[in-house]
């Protein structure tokens, strides 16, 4: 069994940090279930393992948290869904690269039922959606904007961390870094896309898609 959680407020950064790290050990030592946590935070920047301190290129603009995940500096925020995802790996194949295509897919499947073409790129993290209705790029290739991020954690083979995927946030706040470190491409989000869809929507759509993907 994998329990959902949703939290209806915006869940300071260190609680939930505290929260995931408490429910993986659970799991590893067999004492909880799996559990999904959607949830938001109040605007702020976390660092990855990867991340590069010339890529925070405003550090006073909002709190910077040292995540210890995969990855560079993303953005969390209001208008951004948050799923943190503790799983036991360990039990679902020890394969960390397929794993982490699971979660790419999970949320490929989740923007398809917006009718919404996610797609990955090859050296590129996250999930990414092509910009027909945008001007060009000079060299004629079609502009790419990020809509997802992914970055996990295992310890003693379940994960914590998770992704996320623009709804309505204020993509201005993604200003005050680059974005997993890409220079060349920008950040879009659903209701950008010009689709009228809200929280409750997604955390529906990823529930239903989950099963889908993991099983």
């Amino acid at each position: 069994m994998v329990e959902w959680r949703r939290s209806d407020t915006l869940v300071p950064y260190e609680e939930a940090l505290a929260e995931m790290e408490a429910r993986a050990a659970a799991i590893a030592a067999g004492q909880a279930e799996e559990l999904i946590w959607l949830l938001e935070h109040p605007p702020l920047y976390t660092a990855g393992t990867s991340a590069k301190i010339e890529d925070l290129t405003d550090p006073d603009r909002f709190p910077v948290y040292d995540a210890q995940r995969g990855g560079q500096y993303t953005y969390h925020g209001p208008g951004q869904r948050i799923a943190y995802v503790m799983l036991d790996v360990g039990k679902r194949g020890r394969d960390v690269r397929q794993f982490v295509n699971q979660m790419e897919e999970w949320v490929i499947a989740t923007l398809a039922e917006f009718n919404v073409r996610g797609e990955r790129r090859e050296g590129r993290v996250g999930v990414w959606v092509v910009r027909n209705d945008k001007p060009a790029n000079a060299d004629g290739s079609p502009r790419e904007d990020k809509i997802a991020a992914i970055g996990i954690r295992l310890r003693k083979w379940v994960s914590f961390h998770g992704l996320s995927i623009n709804v309505e946030p204020d993509l201005s706040h993604f200003d005050g870094i680059v974005p997993c470190g890409i220079r060349e491409h920008g950040v879009t989000s659903l209701v950008d896309l010009g689709l009228p869809v809200t929280t409750d929507d997604v955390d529906a759509t990823l529930e239903r898609t989950f099963t889908r993907i993991f099983g």
